[in-house]
């Protein structure tokens, strides 16, 4: 559902909804509240989206949120909605919720029949929200709309008809036809978990056609990934009308050729050529080029890097926002900062060379001084701990998955380790990473494929990286923090390519290199295997380049396939404390040597 800001709906009319809540649910106390962050349902409190109408008596659009108000006493009335949430709010939840809707929603229509017309319009309102944001929606969004469609028995509109949709609709078709029979929110929980675990076995197949990856049900919420049907729409590959991309026959051809360098087609006059990135000093560069196995890329080739754009907002954030942002989060981890302090200085306290010639005075010796006229070294100096020296960078995954809670309270948690780190004399850097289309990078994609040019060897085609800069090395304004915010895609591998390079070039003892993610690698172009290939081989090269990485996972256990170092938080609100109890372990724990 769209949320878009709207004007309020006036107070009688929020009466009216309040008043037909409570006659609907049959609870005297339960209010119906409007916010962007609905529709949602609360102990004792309906919230509602607001919805644009040029007039308040505009009978459609008060027609479509009666239709919110019956779905969600629906909801309240009928499913079992601590167990959805406990989902963690990735697609299993969003299928979950579609085919729970519809169970809900007949209960309710059958005790209320004058309901229906509402949920008609609130469907209408629907696809038509669903239409005008097509074109950027994922494969992922694209196929659970499908599969609400299908619960609904709503025709398809030309546009919404790909055919990859349609073929994991019918690969799963019988699971949803049990679905529309569910009984209870347990029996719409495991239609989603059938549904993916067929769609994780499709996609498990030696075929790239459909842009959907499935990972564990719990906390599960990717983008992209390979399935087994042998189809086009668009989608998988680099866009360009008939004949873009890599046809089935080429991508057959390149799992037989043999391993060869990426292509070099030449550019068109004053553009970029492809495959332009620097090398990359940081990693080990036999870790590049072709499995030899599958012959298939172990990194992540971009066509060009000349339209990737990093922006450093450090210093350049609201203060107001930021002060707010920084009380919360000294409120959250001040027990765990002051624990971390005593630690660090009990642990510089006992590491001390006593009989120097030189120095501060040791007080213990002063007895010694006193009785021994010859004595001549009454001094100490105090002996650097191994790892005080570090410097820590925290890489955010910005993606479009990471909206709403999740991206607030990983904002909370670099606002809570920024602050931290710097009261207690670490250096420290915070930086987020996305992708999006690029229309120049699309151009230049078009006019190689003219050209002929040899597309198969890379990965990244026509998305430029949007990399974000919020408190770099030894900036001490922290304002930039505030303006952490969701992006789209999600190239892991290249982003952490980008963080480990900006960290090894920092002059420290140690360098600790902190990631929060809540999923799979995905791009909107890209082959998922190859990214997540990529991202193993980068992390490989980072550690092996002497930097310590560590990966937390938000709702999701993907970051355990890539991070040797790494914890999974399930539950949100428990994530800046456990992100800041690992970072202090690791800062009290001596450096490995490497």
């Amino acid at each position: 559902m769209s949320q878009r800001p709207a004007r309020p709906v006036d107070f009688d009319f929020e009466s009216t909804l309040g008043k037909m809540a409570r006659v609907l649910t049959g609870q005297y106390g339960v209010a119906v509240a409007f916010s962007p962050d609905g529709p949602r349902v609360e102990p004792g409190r309906i919230v509602i989206p607001p919805y644009d109408v040029d007039r308040l008596d505009d009978e459609q659009a008060r027609d479509t949120l009666v239709g919110y108000l019956d779905l969600l006493v629906a909801r309240a009335k009928y499913s079992d909605n601590e167990s959805l949430g406990a989902l963690g709010g990735g697609t299993a939840q969003r299928l979950a919720q579609v085919v729970e809707d519809r169970r809900v929603c007949a209960l309710l229509l059958e005790r209320y029949p004058g309901a229906r017309c509402y949920i008609e319009r609130l469907r209408e309102h629907a696809a038509r929200d669903a239409l005008s944001r097509w074109n950027d929606l994922s494969w992922r969004d694209r196929f659970v709309w499908r599969v609400e469609r299908m619960l609904w028995r709503e025709t398809p509109t030309v546009t919404e008809a790909a055919q990859s949709l349609s073929a994991a609709l019918v690969a799963t078709s019988d699971v949803l036809e049990h679905a529309v029979q569910s009984v209870s929110t347990h029996d719409s929980i495991r239609a989603a978990h059938d549904v993916i675990e067929i769609v994780r076995q499709l996609s498990s197949r030696d075929f790239n056609s459909m842009m959907f990856t499935v990972s564990r049900e719990d906390g599960y919420d990717t983008s992209s990934a390979q399935s087994t049907f042998d189809i086009d729409d668009g989608l998988h590959r680099p866009p360009g009308g008939d004949g873009a991309g890599v046809s089935s026959s080429d991508a057959q051809a390149a799992k037989q050729s043999a391993a060869e360098g990426p292509g070099m087609g030449h550019a068109p006059d004053g553009a970029p050529a492809a495959s332009d990135a620097a090398p990359n000093p940081v990693f080990d560069e036999s870790t590049s080029g072709h499995g030899s196995a599958t012959n298939r890329p172990t990194l992540s080739v971009p066509l060009t890097t000349a339209f990737d754009i990093v922006t450093d907002y450090t210093g350049d954030g609201d203060a107001q926002s930021w002060h707010a942002l920084r009380t919360l989060a000294r409120a959250e981890t001040a027990p765990l900062k002051a624990k971390l302090e005593r630690a660090l200085k009990a642990d510089e306290l006992t590491h001390w060379n006593v009989d120097q010639e030189r120095g501060e005075i040791d007080r213990r010796a002063l007895a010694r001084l006193a009785m021994s006229p010859g004595y001549r070294t009454p001094f100490r100096v105090k002996r650097q701990t191994p790892g005080r020296d570090a410097a820590v960078t925290l890489l955010i995954d910005r993606s479009g998955s990471m909206a709403g809670r999740k991206i607030e309270l990983a904002r909370l948690c670099a606002a809570a380790l920024g602050d931290a780190l710097m009261q207690l004399g670490f250096d420290c850097e915070v930086l987020g990473y996305s992708s999006i289309e690029s229309s120049d990078m699309k151009r230049l994609y078009e006019a190689q494929r003219v050209r002929g040019a040899d597309m198969r060897h890379y990965n990244r085609f026509t998305e430029r990286l949007d990399l974000q800069v919020y408190k770099r090395f030894g900036a001490s304004d922290l304002r930039g923090l505030a303006r952490i915010e969701c992006g789209h895609e999600n190239p892991d591998g290249e982003a952490l390519a980008w963080a480990a390079m900006r960290l090894a070039d920092h002059v420290a003892d140690r360098r600790i290199l902190m990631v929060l993610s809540d999923g799979y690698p995905a791009t909107g172009d890209g082959d998922p295997a190859v990214l997540r290939s990529d991202l193993r081989a980068k992390v490989e090269s980072i550690e092996k380049a002497g930097i310590e990485i560590v990966g937390i996972g938000i709702l999701d256990d993907a970051v355990e396939s890539f991070y040797r170092n790494s914890t999974v938080v399930t539950k949100l609100h428990e994530l800046p404390g456990i992100a800041f109890s690992l970072l202090g372990r690791m800062l009290l724990d001596r450096p490995r040597v490497h």
